[in-house]
């Protein structure tokens, strides 16, 4: 019995503890990130500078990202029932899919159809900008908030796989502020086409996430492989326990950010007695959570053919 308990799972409240730290980061973000699409809204009507309203549009694809996430990761953490077996944990992944949709549909092709007909010289005509000084404050200051979290990220290395891509996420909201604000400044200096020029910037950034966040979520839902690394460490894993000939028959697959389920096939020697064979089927599944990011692992006992 000594065995078995030193060789159990992580506990469960460090998953519920992980839980309530991404609601908290989620509700915070989803806070300045409405409160800067606000005022960047607000602003561009005022001042006219395309930038502001490329860089208002990008901000409200994440208000709208951290909406599903937030309504995801409440609804992923409850519990398996009888009409979701396995859990809810790809809710996440389907919510991002449609934040994606909607980024690359509808805010990156309307900045496109507002920048390049006036990069190009032709188009509606359009009031000229104005109240730069406006226009300037609200985007440094859109990058001192957006530089809060990321700081806090560089002290504290982002471990997680959706932390991870939060990190990502705010170096990409940084690089957008900046090319607003210099297209911005450019605009000011007498250069006119660095508007547009910048809000066609914005817009690629935009459809980049966008693009990036439908193929990864994609693999979520369909269940890709985590890869030849990790079934590999898996198989190992599981010959490795004593009384256990071979691990076979090894099928994985990702069903969220950071999780693997998996079964496998182990042999073990013919007559083995049953209490034995159940022994090594929860030593085997036991060792196989251990591994980073496994979540759920069924194992299937074979007996050798060997008399």
């Amino acid at each position: 019995m000594s065995e078995l308990t030193h060789s159990n799972p992580p506990p469960s409240p460090s998953k519920e503890e992980q839980n309530r730290r991404d609601l908290r980061g989620l509700r915070l973000s989803a806070i300045l990130y409405a409160v800067t699409f606000v005022a960047k809204l607000g602003v561009y009507f005022a001042t006219s500078v395309m930038a502001l309203l490329a860089e208002a549009m990008h901000t409200l694809s994440d208000v709208i990202v951290v909406g599903f996430l937030l309504l995801a990761v409440r609804w992923s953490s409850d519990a398996p029932d009888e009409e979701h077996m396995f859990g809810h944990e790809r809710g996440q992944s389907v919510a991002a899919l449609v934040a994606a949709t909607l980024f690359v549909s509808f805010t990156s092709i309307r900045l496109y159809e507002e920048s390049i007909p006036r990069l190009l010289g032709f188009g509606h005509s359009y009031t000229p900008p104005q109240r730069f000084d406006l226009a300037i404050g609200v985007l440094v200051g859109s990058m001192l908030i957006a530089a809060l979290p990321l700081i806090q990220m560089m002290f504290h290395k982002p471990s997680g796989a959706a932390a991870k891509a939060q990190f990502v996420e705010l170096l990409n909201d940084e690089l957008s502020l900046v090319a607003a604000l210099v297209g911005t400044l450019l605009t000011r200096w007498g250069y006119p086409l660095a508007d547009p020029a910048a809000t066609a910037l914005v817009a690629t950034v935009i459809a980049w996430n966008g693009i990036g966040l439908f193929r990864e979520n994609f693999d979520m839902v369909v269940g890709r492989s985590p890869g030849p690394e990790v079934l590999a460490k898996i198989a190992q894993v599981a010959a490795a326990v004593d009384g256990v000939i071979d691990a076979h028959d090894l099928r994985a697959e990702r069903y969220g950010h950071g999780m693997v389920r998996c079964e496998l096939h182990i042999t073990i020697p013919r007559g083995t007695p049953i209490e034995e064979a159940h022994r090594l089927d929860q030593e085997v599944r036991n060792r196989v959570l251990q591994i980073d990011g496994v979540r759920q692992c069924h194992v299937h006992i074979d007996a050798s053919v060997d008399a």
